[in-house]
């Protein structure tokens, strides 16, 4: 049995297992994600973040569900590794570029917060990807859990499908969540956002994330949800979401990016066997 060293990471409660590849055989861990990922009986997160260098950015990083499913991109996530990058002198200056399966992306450090081109969101079904026809779903007609849901759907380098709820302390995130993610509209399931509307710009949001089930926060599903939101015209293009593990700021541009900015910040470090792989 061998071991490799950690870094525990959070992002409003979004909490992650890291592993530098920069150091280490960061392979080793890949096989192990969802038992890395395992509360009580593991380190205990949402993701597992492996960390590798790369010759068009800062350091390039993949991501693993809980699950051990890997993943386009995390928002959060990669706000943390901005953060975990800036802390060890990796980057000069305040951007630092993070390639991910969904492409480049330059979190910009802000004193205690972090902020970060989440790219163009992206509305064709064939681009989510989600098997419906049309081009666009917005506020669109499902039926999931025994009853029909009003969804909206788009990409952040990564699938996500909106439901307007009255109140979110009370929606059934732990049965429409998972019916929605494997819903046979979703190819590659979805991630699935539950979105109160407070004002013009504040919601408050729950989360059911592809691969990990409810989590405290979703920095890409946040996008998601203000982009949905002003879409639908229930916001502007600018809001504060409130989720579990507190709050984030997203701005959707006029020219059409998406801004996400909140605190990241690393919990503890350690080491960890690694049994034999099967």
């Amino acid at each position: 049995m061998t071991t490799i060293r950690f870094t525990k990471m959070q992002g409003t409660g979004n909490d992650f297992v890291l592993i530098d590849g920069f150091t280490q055989d960061a392979d080793r861990a890949v096989p192990h994600a969802a038992r890395l990922c395992r509360r009580r009986f593991g380190i205990g997160a949402d993701q597992l973040l492996v960390l590798r260098p790369s010759s068009r950015a800062h350091a390039a990083m993949q991501i693993f569900n809980a699950d051990g499913s890997e993943v386009e991109m995390c928002g959060n996530g990669v706000r943390c590794v901005a953060r975990y990058l800036a802390d060890r002198g990796r980057a000069a200056g305040p951007e630092i570029r993070v390639e991910t399966p969904a492409g480049i992306v330059t979190p910009r450090i802000q004193a205690d917060r972090i902020a970060v081109e989440m790219g163009t969101p992206r509305f064709h079904p064939s681009e989510i990807p989600a098997a419906l026809d049309g081009e666009e779903i917005r506020d669109r007609p499902l039926s999931a859990a025994g009853r029909e849901w009003r969804v909206t759907c788009l990409s952040m380098g990564n699938p996500h499908c909106v439901v307007r709820v009255d109140d979110v302390d009370r929606a059934e995130v732990e049965t429409v969540g998972p019916a929605l993610e494997t819903h046979p509209a979703f190819p590659r399931r979805t991630n699935v956002e539950f979105v109160e509307v407070l004002g013009p710009a504040e919601i408050r949001m729950r989360v059911w994330e592809r691969g990990a089930g409810e989590t405290l926060s979703c920095g890409s599903g946040a996008c998601a949800a203000v982009v949905a939101a002003a879409r639908n015209g229930w916001t502007g293009r600018e809001a504060v979401v409130h989720l579990r593990g507190g709050d984030l700021h997203v701005l959707w541009r006029g020219t059409g990016e998406v801004i996400l900015s909140g605190p990241a910040e690393e919990v503890f470090r350690g080491e960890v066997a690694l049994p034999p792989v099967p």
